[in-house]
């Protein structure tokens, strides 16, 4: 009974970074990466500081579909992100539930 737990569990995590590793393909083959990186500020925000002032704003993951769709000014400073339009509202979800889920 004890591995059949355990093997579940390493198959949860499995599946959970590959979601995760997809997500991260999505950032990359939308163009995300060009301004944006996990861990620290190129032209936009780091995307754990982004995820760090959502947290528990029952409002966050709509803000951030907002703003990638329709894009922002203002946010983080000065530099304005454009609207993202090639990116489907399927992937825009999938890349705010993203970065709402990274932790520093």
């Amino acid at each position: 009974m004890r591995k059949v737990s355990l093997r579940m569990s390493i198959a949860a995590t499995l599946l959970l970074a590959g979601g995760a590793n997809a997500d991260l393909e999505l950032a990359k083959q939308s163009g995300c990466l060009m301004c944006h990186a996990i861990d620290k500020k190129l032209l936009g925000p780091a995307w754990n500081d982004v995820s760090a002032k959502y947290q528990g704003d029952a409002a966050a993951h709509q803000t951030l579909v907002d703003s990638i769709k329709k894009g922002s000014r203002g946010k983080w400073g000065a530099a304005a992100m454009p609207p993202q339009t090639r990116v489907s509202d399927e992937g825009v979800d999938k890349l705010a539930d993203f970065i709402l889920g990274l932790k520093k």
